[in-house]
């Protein structure tokens, strides 16, 4: 019996990497366009070639500008880049790390953990003594959310692990207890909240890049690009866990270390992410399938390609916010779930049809 050799393996992996390398091209342009547009959209008539101009001719900015431009829109586009760049990559590792496509970083319990302590914080935030709120600041909210979801992870990573070994099944089923259970917590915080918590928790849980500050950029920037980065390390790691841990591990991937650095990640990236812009959903779950449909399921490009889609999209979602009610603003989350749950929709019909169900 003779073995058939497929001769064109080679030929369509080429094509797939010259693929993925003119979709991330295509994507750095994309970003760069719409970066520069959202600087520029705005219920104000601050004007982004006026500042352009006035700096490249040595002029000071106007204070319209300067007050608009500089403090407002550009640490806004920063947050936007940064959080959407962190909920794609971690959903693009949690698909991998599960082996399942409809997981997204709220599996791991990081968003139900952030948003119990952002609502703590809110709640309770004032019966603080007055020299940690001066101390805290305008940070209070964005700390105890990244804390929480850190909190989170470690809970779940304690439940799960056994032996060094860690049970991907022991921690989803554990994730879905501890949401559950920080929803009731949360749920009777909220009980007891007044009218301007209510306000206040509700806009949060939303999602919105309208508190973004450079300060909060700078909290933020470290642990997201970090994560991003690790993430880079893990692209082999992933591929060989696609066909199952035991084929990883006998191609030579360590398992548990790469579980353990994926979990790690993701935890960071989220949290920081959460406790930026609250909860925001969908961009983790529709980005890696879309990209996965134009240049397949390869993780060296799809990680840093969903980086790319995931801050265009966030971008975009997030001028949508800003111009539809002006000079009111409606919550990104609000944005992002209708322009998400159409396509999450059509992908699930789509898997529906391929897998002949």
């Amino acid at each position: 019996m003779t073995l058939a050799l497929d001769h064109g393996a080679p030929m369509r992996a080429d094509a797939r990497r010259i693929r993925a390398r003119r979709v991330t091209l295509f994507l750095v342009v994309v970003l760069t366009v719409t970066s520069v547009v959202s600087v520029s959209v705005g219920a104000s008539e601050a004007s982004l070639t006026i500042a352009v101009l006035d700096l490249l001719q040595g002029r000071e900015l106007s204070d319209l500008n300067r007050i608009i431009l500089w403090d407002i829109r550009l640490p806004r586009l920063a947050m936007g880049i940064l959080v959407g760049a962190a909920l794609a990559v971690s959903g693009v590792v949690m698909q991998g790390l599960f082996r399942n496509p409809l997981a997204d970083p709220g599996i791991v319990g990081v968003s139900a953990g952030a948003g119990l302590g952002a609502i703590s914080a809110i709640v309770f935030g004032g019966l603080l003594p007055r020299t940690v709120l001066a101390w805290v600041g305008d940070g209070l909210v964005a700390f105890a959310a990244f804390l929480g979801g850190w909190a989170s992870v470690l809970i779940l990573y304690r439940v799960s692990t056994r032996q060094g070994q860690t049970s991907v099944a022991t921690m989803l089923l554990a994730g879905i207890a501890l949401a559950a259970l920080a929803g009731a917590v949360s749920g009777a915080m909220i009980y007891m909240a007044d009218d301007q918590q209510l306000r206040d928790l509700t806009f949060w849980g939303m999602g919105s890049l309208a508190g973004a500050t450079w300060v909060k950029v700078a909290t933020a920037a470290p642990i997201i690009l970090t994560a991003i980065v690790c993430t880079q390390f893990l692209a082999r790691a992933l591929n060989g866990l696609a066909m199952g841990e035991a084929i990883a591990h006998h191609m030579g991937i360590p398992v548990q270390r790469s579980k353990n650095l994926a979990i790690l990640t993701v935890a960071g990236a989220t949290g920081a992410a959460v406790a930026v812009s609250g909860g925001i959903g969908f961009i983790g779950i529709v980005v890696p399938h879309l990209l996965r449909l134009s240049t397949g399921p390869d993780h060296h490009r799809l990680l840093m390609n969903s980086a790319l889609l995931g801050a265009t999209l966030l971008l975009c979602a997030d001028m949508i916010s800003r111009v539809i009610v002006a000079p009111a603003e409606l919550p990104i989350g609000i944005v992002t779930a209708i322009l998400g749950a159409p396509v999450f929709f059509w992908i699930l019909l789509r898997r529906h049809g391929s897998m002949g169900m």
